[in-house]
């Protein structure tokens, strides 16, 4: 998963300190039980195969609701995150086409934290 990760970075040129829209996806122990591996796989192929740039793509631990697992947090620009859960491989790609690229939340998979 990191040489895809770091190979889909190089190819955007996308460098962690820049970037319209922050996708931050939650890898702790239960969230990679969850399947966060293949929702962080599933946003990276989005981004490559619709040649999107300005996109930073992150992990994280932990957030602290399990429970909600695989977690994804969307950020454009200095706005607000919004948190995505249970967020499978499907969903992680109509929350790419509606959150990052129109730019509208995707109100039935977001949660409030």
């Amino acid at each position: 998963l990191k040489k895809i990760r770091q190979e889909a970075l190089e190819k955007r040129k996308v460098k962690e300190t820049s970037g319209a829209a922050q996708v931050i996806v939650g890898m702790g122990t239960c969230g990679i039980a969850a399947g966060a591996r293949e929702t962080m796989k599933a946003v990276l192929d989005f981004i490559e195969q619709n040649n999107i740039e300005n996109v930073v793509v992150t992990q994280t631990g932990c957030i602290g609701i399990c429970e909600q697992e695989p977690i994804l947090q969307v950020a454009i620009g200095d706005g607000e995150k919004t948190t995505y859960g249970k967020v499978s491989p499907d969903v992680a790609g109509k929350i790419m086409q509606s959150h990052v690229v129109d730019g509208k939340v995707l109100k039935e998979n977001s949660i409030q934290i």
